[in-house]
């Protein structure tokens, strides 16, 4: 593994103790331990993170689990009992990170709320992370990503003209709108710690997280222009930018959307480019997108692959998530990597971050693995 992160010390020496469960808080803090930070993930000792009992699984532990938790340690800790409470404000002392994922309210009534945690250790940093945030008419409001996205505006943007909007087969909110912007408020706010000498509340929706995504169609608003899903140039309004089926029922994905791609394009496809095909009106676009569609269902995608890789034209084959690993593009940037998954599981595979691979990996932890180990490092006596 040769594409190391140059990152891999950045956190070295940061103390992060993650509550959270699921997919938004752990993967977090599994980017925090790829850079460096010692994560301790404090699990209910009855049933832990959730996630571990997804399926499917491998040596009975989950696929997604293994996918999110390399890296950390974890620590079986009941906090609805006085000595564990008693055990964890020990451990905020010496901490510099808390990650929690709750219902906003539930830390409160644990007696871990924000002002609890900073009266013992006023440097640390609180990254609270919910559907709708800590405030506001939703805050106690259930939900899933589907739902964030929903009301983030973010759903609305795919699919076909008038039709339903399409699911996307992503996380988007959990993931982008939860995790990622978690890190980067973290990050930040160690760096602002440095010169403060203070910590910080971060309340992070997972709404506002993937509404931020939306904020360059949202600008059409200004414009007098409502955008909706397939009236937009990169979300199904130009036959330029699209998926075509191919005659093998796979997919090719287009991007020509300059007129140097467009006629790169249609240079390799055989047929007359049209620069004025690219500003063409809804119904001019939807009979170029089925002129297209009737010219890439004459081959397989194997075969239009090779044809259009010798054009600079913004054509890529759809790739599955079975075929990514014997991608040449990821081989080569050493994309994915094998680890130990602990006892039973036997070799994982990972994904590296864009940030590089960690520069060691320990296993996904078990349930309470290292709860003795830790106790011991933070100094505290066991509940």
């Amino acid at each position: 593994m040769t594409n190391v992160s140059p990152l891999g010390h950045a956190l070295q020496g940061v103390r992060v103790l993650d509550l959270s469960r699921l997919l938004p808080g752990p993967f977090l803090t599994m980017m925090l331990a790829d850079l460096g930070a010692d994560v301790v993930k404090i699990e209910d000792p009855r049933v832990g993170d959730y996630l571990r009992a997804f399926p499917p699984a491998k040596g009975g532990v989950a696929g997604r689990y293994l996918a999110v938790n390399r890296g950390k340690r974890s620590m079986a800790l009941d906090l609805k009992e006085p000595a564990g409470r008693a055990v964890f404000l020990q451990m905020v002392a010496k901490a510099d990170v808390v990650v929690e994922s709750f219902r906003p309210g539930v830390m409160a009534k644990l007696g871990l709320d924000w002002d609890t945690l900073r009266a013992i250790n006023p440097r640390i940093i609180m990254c609270s992370i919910s559907g709708y945030g800590q405030t506001g008419p939703y805050r106690e409001r259930a939900g899933h990503d589907l739902n964030y996205i929903a009301l983030a505006g973010v759903l609305a943007m795919g699919g076909t003209r008038n039709g339903a909007p399409m699911m996307p087969g992503v996380q988007i909110a959990d993931l982008a709108g939860g995790a990622l912007w978690s890190a980067t408020g973290i990050l930040a706010a160690l760096f602002a710690r440095e010169r403060t000498g203070v910590g910080t509340l971060l309340d992070i929706s997972m709404t506002e997280g993937a509404l931020t995504l939306l904020s360059a169609e949202l600008g059409n608003l200004d414009c007098g222009v409502t955008p909706s899903r397939a009236t937009e140039m990169l979300n199904g309004a130009a036959a330029a930018y699209g998926v075509y089926r191919t005659s093998d029922d796979r997919y090719l994905a287009i991007g020509a959307l300059e007129p140097k791609f467009w006629i790169a394009l249609n240079t390799a496809l055989g047929r007359t480019p049209s620069v004025a095909e690219l500003a063409g009106n809804q119904q001019q676009q939807a009979a170029t997108r089925a002129d297209l569609a009737l010219v890439f269902a004459t081959k397989t995608l194997a075969e239009w692959t090779t044809i259009l890789a010798a054009h600079d034209c913004c054509a890529e084959p759809v790739v599955e998530p079975n075929e990514l690993a014997a991608l040449p593009l990821h081989q080569a940037r050493e994309v994915f990597f094998t680890m130990d998954g602990g006892p039973g599981v036997g070799q994982i595979t990972q994904v590296r971050t864009p940030l590089g691979a960690p520069l060691t990996t320990s296993a996904p932890p078990t349930l309470g693995q290292h709860t003795d180990e830790i106790l011991r490092e933070y100094g505290v006596s066991a509940p």
